[in-house]
């Protein structure tokens, strides 16, 4: 189990956090923004932060683990190889999320779901969602970065390795809008 001094550091040593103006996926608008891909580009990080996850469902009869596409997919296949079971994962297609590629939930299959950052939540809970309309049960959420500082209730365990008070704003309020410091999208969604 790492420690939350072991967490912070492998997140500053990869440099994933990042200071400016930024549009996040929400829509909001944020002074900072967590790329977690800079994490997830040097392996032993990936593997010890998904390590640290896995000591928290390793009782929990996990049968497959499913990410959404793009953070996720990683995610989903390093805690997969820490618990022994099929990792799969969704994608977007026409605003929703799918599963593709022949992949199938069974009825009764024991899910764990894993994501790098949640704000809102709501790409977590679309995939928790799909995972229910296929007849799986959701065991948990496995989360990198937690930029709610833990009010998500994505309505089952979730274990977040760090959990941030990222303050955020509407795009009407915000006041690095007012202060016309240029804003950037640096994620992988379109955000309209």
């Amino acid at each position: 189990m790492l420690t939350k001094e072991q967490i912070e550091k492998i997140f500053i040593d990869s440099e994933a956090l990042m200071n400016g103006h930024f549009r996040l996926t929400s829509g909001r608008h944020s002074g900072q923004y967590m790329q977690c891909a800079k994490v997830l580009m040097i392996p032993k990080y990936t593997a010890a932060l998904c390590g640290h996850i896995a000591n928290y469902y390793k009782e929990e009869q996990i049968d497959m683990v499913i990410g959404p596409a793009t953070g996720g997919i990683i995610l989903s296949y390093e805690m997969a190889s820490q618990l022994d079971v099929p990792s799969i994962f969704t994608e977007r297609v026409d605003g929703k999320m799918v599963l593709r590629r022949n992949f199938e939930i069974k009825p009764g299959q024991r899910v764990l779901v894993m994501e790098d950052v949640v704000t809102t939540g709501g790409s977590v809970v679309e995939v928790i969602n799909l995972v229910k309309a296929q007849g799986g049960i959701v065991v948990g959420v496995g989360l990198l970065v937690d930029r709610s500082n833990g009010t998500v209730d994505l309505g089952v365990k979730t274990v977040a390795c760090l959990t941030m008070n990222v303050i955020s704003y509407e795009a009407e309020e915000c006041p690095l809008c007012k202060d016309c410091i240029p804003i950037v999208k640096p994620g992988s969604r379109v955000v309209k």
